[in-house]
């Protein structure tokens, strides 16, 4: 049985020459499969495993993605990523490491270097090779009708190495020439190069039910470098599902099922 499944599995693969091979299996919700060799090491934020080869020694930790002490472990923390960090190491034997998606999307490999950084949307990040470090890149406070004024922010992937990008929905890809511009809703920035500029800038007059606001904040991204746009936004997600949510108790007392899944429009937005 196992050696029929994995005959119908992809290859693993290391374009990046990263020295670490991996392969994604599926399409609406893949995962990620990292195969490591004796001595290599990947990280990710913690609780994000989904499955591991018996070999795989695993370690948590606050200190890690070139972050020490309380206030590298803050500033993480603040670009969304996790207080702890897990570190994935085969000592002697080659190994699996699997990290699924949360949701429908896509995974992305970068090679990341001191020429290539990326910023990456604050829930983007899933696993980077050991010398790749995660960092807050930008932030920025938006009015109250944006993401319930939680603001935007974004993580900031440098370092070198290879790190895996989730992209929430389809991904479409955009070069932007120098100087060339485009307004982007903040929630579909996926990952660009750092290299591309961002500012937030206003447009006025727009009455939109679902910001709820009379000023529309959109990302201003100027190039040049690679755009890549998602197209599935979570508190888009949070808010079509909003009607069919009973955020109270049921009328007989106890949670029902639709009770029972009250926090998720409140977790979608965070």
């Amino acid at each position: 049985m196992a050696e029929h499944i994995e005959g119908n599995l992809p290859d693993y693969i290391d374009n990046d020459g990263a020295g670490v091979a991996h392969r994604v299996i599926g399409t609406t919700m893949p995962v990620l499969e990292v195969r490591l060799e004796p001595g290599q090491t990947i990280i990710s934020q913690g609780g994000e495993l989904s499955w591991m080869s018996s070999s795989v020694e695993i370690a948590t930790a606050t200190a890690g993605a070139g972050n020490s002490g309380v206030l590298g472990v803050l500033k993480r923390a603040v670009a969304g990523g996790s207080i702890f960090m897990t570190k994935f190491t085969v000592p002697s034997a080659t190994g699996v490491v699997a990290v699924a998606t949360k949701l429908h999307a896509g995974i992305m490999p970068i090679s990341v270097d001191p020429q290539n950084e990326y910023m990456v949307s604050r829930h983007g990040f899933m696993a980077a090779t050991s010398d790749v470090t995660l960092n807050i890149g930008f932030q920025q406070k938006l009015g109250v009708g944006v993401f319930s004024g939680n603001g935007f922010i974004l993580q900031k992937v440098g370092g070198t190495g290879t790190a895996w990008i989730e992209l929430s929905g389809e991904m479409v890809t955009y070069d932007l020439a120098a100087g060339e511009q485009m307004l982007v809703h903040p929630g579909h920035i996926g990952l660009y190069e750092a290299k591309v500029t961002i500012d937030i800038t206003m447009v006025k007059g727009i009455k939109n039910m679902f910001f709820g606001a009379d000023t529309l904040f959109l990302a201003k991204l100027t190039g040049p470098g690679k755009v890549h746009l998602q197209t599935l936004t979570l508190p888009g997600m949070a808010h079509a599902l909003a009607p069919f949510i009973q955020t109270g108790e049921s009328h007989g007392g106890g949670s029902g099922t639709l009770g029972g899944l009250g926090g998720l429009a409140n977790l979608l937005n965070n």
